[in-house]
């Protein structure tokens, strides 16, 4: 019997699949969390960082005023200090250091300079003011299909072009694509944006004399990575740091990197014996930190007359940005194109050619989806134009070339290991949900609306296997997880992932009771801490419900054997008539129970009424778990939306839209539902809103939420939801990651709807956002040409 087809021991309906309301609501709703902004310490000091107002030049001079020298610091003063280096392993990666500070060179605005440090934030930034700076401005490297140009100054002096990576991929291209009946060739661009998570970053550092140690409070998805970057920085031993990553609102991946910022508070707590805060300004997060997915694709799609895909042909840019951001590198997302275009689609011959180039500009950070938003953008508006070139249906070409159930678990033309799932049921719910034949009936009315789809596949907590190909500084291994019984029958779970908004004191507390059968109320999770917790690679890449979640369940499993012994003991039964229900163990033959709080009291404070050797059998138990194969689970969602447009204004209205989606067994359908509907918001924003664009020169243009526009809630449709669950033969459960997959989808669908909409008219949008600007100059253009 497979992990998967395990049976349940849950008799409340609080195990794996029941809709439990959130442990953590309470806590958050009623303003009891603790955020890094809420702590306060004796004789703290407030960071302000000196930053550059240039986006490549020499640094000339940095001139403190006279008897600052103890609260200004540059980067003379961090000796010792080494710079941020996340290289790669890829054949032909260029490294670059990321200073703490910049000495002799900077290269995008924002870069920290130097630091001043007051008993205020506003006395910090009134110092800063007294800071002279001389630059002497370099040209700016600023538009991503130039950077590479021999004529472009190079950002790193060591390199011979500005790039940091170049991949290729090329599985029997030629010979597929030789017979085509339609060929289509589309050029796509998608915008830098900025991920604003409510919370900015924060970091409060200290040190305890005590302990003797370097205490770090940071606003991080990853803190056992943060204290291993903070370590190789500081020329300290692990045991010398601690990290804690109190509640934290909202991540998106922005906060899954080790940032200057905390190295130099690190550093500052260190050398000054004080305590220190950063809390990052909005200013500061959207002109100098917070940028990702910024992508420039020339996609050719090659089909047979039947709407066979025969193959598909790339050249893709990713603006990387100035640095190599920790741990991740700045191939991470260009590397993926190669590999993850093909999407859940059957095709014969495949090439791409990728570069991560470099930019004055915040160096790429891994955003909520990473690459597949893009991806799935440049290959949905792909397949809908070869299908406007053969005369077919979207989704009927779509549905011939989709990967089939009967192929699961099917390997793709890059190695993709696709667990399980019924793709082309997806899509067959999705068009029935969004009544394809009344739209076509509505647009043959003469209304202007359009109908658009996409779908794509997510891979979600993929680990060695993957990771190890990349040579980062960071290769995931097996998650752990400790279960402790403790002497009133309660139970703590301790982790290494961190839940920033993934209801994970929620969900593990439900696997929790699907083994021990603790209602969840009896469960208290423990993360965040890495003096508490075992070691982790942290919360990303939609890894957490399988990893950790198989963790638990391994940790609980155990302890539940043990439980079992202790309770055959007393009722004098053997430890296979034990089931564990209700926080009690009970014996199947009728022989009685006895409570987990008595079994608990027992071990702990009454051992000389064990059995001879439980003793040793600790109710606290340490377990790792990596799924059956390390390569990933793949969920997936169809998205499709019904849009309008008006001719007169390019505005664009958001008429229906619905997402059938697949995250194998959903442990807590209500904490999939926010997630999806949290996703797809942001999705929205990346299809119609967001954009952090550049001049020339490198400045950034959006420095205000008045410039950088988001979605609200009256951008936000009501959007449907109907899920599939095809367990995945690789997990504990059967479920697989679903974190990021709300907002994949909605930037290719809205942009295929608005194409089907303007068809008639030979207009075709393929930049994001869909601005209204843009979309009203080619609606103008269109009218004039028909005039």
């Amino acid at each position: 019997m497979s992990d998967a087809q395990r049976p349940s021991t849950r008799s409340s309906g609080q195990g794996v699949g029941a809709s439990v309301l959130r442990n953590e609501d309470a806590r958050l709703l009623n303003g009891d969390a603790r955020f890094v902004g809420d702590i306060r310490m004796p004789g703290m000091l407030d960071i302000a960082f000196v930053r550059s107002p240039l986006a490549h030049g020499r640094i000339r001079s940095v001139t403190k005023p006279d008897g600052h020298d103890e609260e200004i610091f540059v980067a003379a003063d961090l000796v010792g200090v080494s710079g941020i280096r996340a290289d790669s392993g890829l054949p032909g990666f260029r490294s670059s250091v990321q200073p703490v500070l910049a000495g002799d060179k900077v290269r995008h605005v924002g870069e920290p300079i130097a630091a001043c440090l007051a008993p205020t934030r506003a006395k910090a930034e009134d110092l800063a003011e007294t800071v002279l700076v001389e630059i002497d401005e370099l040209p700016a490297v600023h538009e991503m299909t130039r950077a590479r140009d021999p004529d472009m100054p190079l950002l790193h002096e060591h390199w011979d072009e500005n790039a940091f990576l170049e991949t290729s991929v090329d599985v029997g291209f030629e010979a597929a694509i030789a017979n085509a009946a339609a060929v289509v060739t589309r050029e796509y661009r998608t915008a830098r944006q900025c991920m604003a998570p409510m919370e900015g970053r924060g970091v409060v550092a200290f040190w305890d004399r005590q302990a003797e140690q370097l205490v770090l409070y940071s606003s991080t998805q990853m803190p056992h990575i943060v204290r291993t970057g903070l370590a190789d920085c500081l020329g300290l031993d692990h045991g010398r740091i601690r990290v804690i990553a109190p509640d934290v609102g909202g991540g998106f991946g922005y906060k899954g990197i080790l940032c200057s910022e905390e190295v130099f508070a690190a550093w500052a707590a260190l050398t000054l014996r004080r305590p220190v805060r950063w809390i990052e300004d909005r200013r500061e997060h959207l002109t100098g930190n917070a940028n990702c997915r910024e992508h420039h694709y020339e996609v050719t799609g090659y089909a047979a007359a039947d709407g066979t895909l025969l193959g598909v042909d790339c050249r893709a840019i990713v603006d990387s940005g100035a640095y190599s951001a920790y741990p991740f590198s700045a191939c991470l997302e260009a590397a993926q194109v190669a590999s993850i275009l093909p999407g859940p689609y059957r095709m014969s011959g495949y090439r791409c050619r990728t570069w991560s180039v470099a930019t004055n500009k915040p160096p790429i950070l891994p955003f909520r989806g990473v690459a597949r938003t893009g991806v799935c953008f440049a290959m949905e508006l792909t397949m809908d134009a070869l299908a406007r070139e053969l005369g077919i249906e979207p989704h009927v070409m779509r549905a011939k070339n989709l990967v089939r159930p009967e192929d699961m678990p099917f390997t793709n033309i890059t190695n993709k290991y696709f667990d399980s799932g019924d793709y082309p049921e997806a899509l067959r719910r999705a068009v029935e949900a969004i009544h394809l034949p009344s739209v076509r009936a509505r647009q043959q009315a003469g209304e202007r609306i359009g109908v658009g789809f996409s779908i794509f596949c997510e891979q979600g907590a993929h680990g060695t296997s993957v990771y190890s190909g990349w040579g980062i500084p960071m290769v995931p291994g097996a998650e752990q997880a400790t279960a402790r019984l403790t002497p009133d029958g309660s139970l703590e779970l301790r982790v290494g992932v961190q839940s920033h908004g993934q209801s994970l004191e929620t969900t593990l507390a439900q696997i929790a009771h699907e083994e021990l059968g603790l209602p969840v109320d009896k469960v208290k999770l423990v993360h965040g801490d890495t003096a508490l917790t075992p070691y982790s690679t942290g919360t990303w890449g939609s890894r957490c419900i399988v990893m950790a979640g198989g963790a638990v369940a391994s940790a609980t499993t155990t302890l539940a054997g043990r439980i079992r012994i202790i309770a055959a003991h007393l009722l004098q039964v053997s430890a296979e008539d034990i089931v564990l229900e209700d926080g009690m163990a009970r014996s199947r033959s009728g022989h009685g129970e006895v409570s987990l709080k008595e079994i608990g009291r027992l071990w702990y404070l009454a051992p000389q009424n064990l059995p001879s050797g439980a003793e040793f059998l600790a109710l606290e138990v340490t377990e790792g778990y990596k799924p059956v194969r390390d390569s990933g689970t793949f969920s997936y969602a169809c998205h499709a939306v019904i849009v309008g447009v008006d001719e007169d204004t390019g505005g664009i209205k958001l008429l229906d839209y619905v997402i059938v989606e697949d995250g194998g067994v959903l442990v807590n359908p209500m904490v999939v539902d926010g997630q999806v509907l949290g996703g797809a918001a942001q999705g929205i924003g990346t299809a119609l809103y967001e954009e952090m664009p550049f001049d020339a020169s490198g400045q950034p243009m959006a420095a205000t939420f008045a410039d950088y526009h988001l979605p609200g809630a009256t951008e936000i449709p009501a959007i449907r939801i109907e899920h599939m669950e095809s367990p995945s033969p690789l997990t504990r459960y059967g479920q697989k990651g679903i974190g990021e997959s709300g907002a994949i989808g909605p930037p290719a669908a809205i942009a295929n709807a608005v194409n089907d909409a303007l068809a008639d008219l030979g207009i075709e949008v393929g930049e994001l956002p869909i601005r209204t600007d843009r979309l009203l100059a080619q609606l103008l253009k269109s009218r004039k040409a028909a005039a």
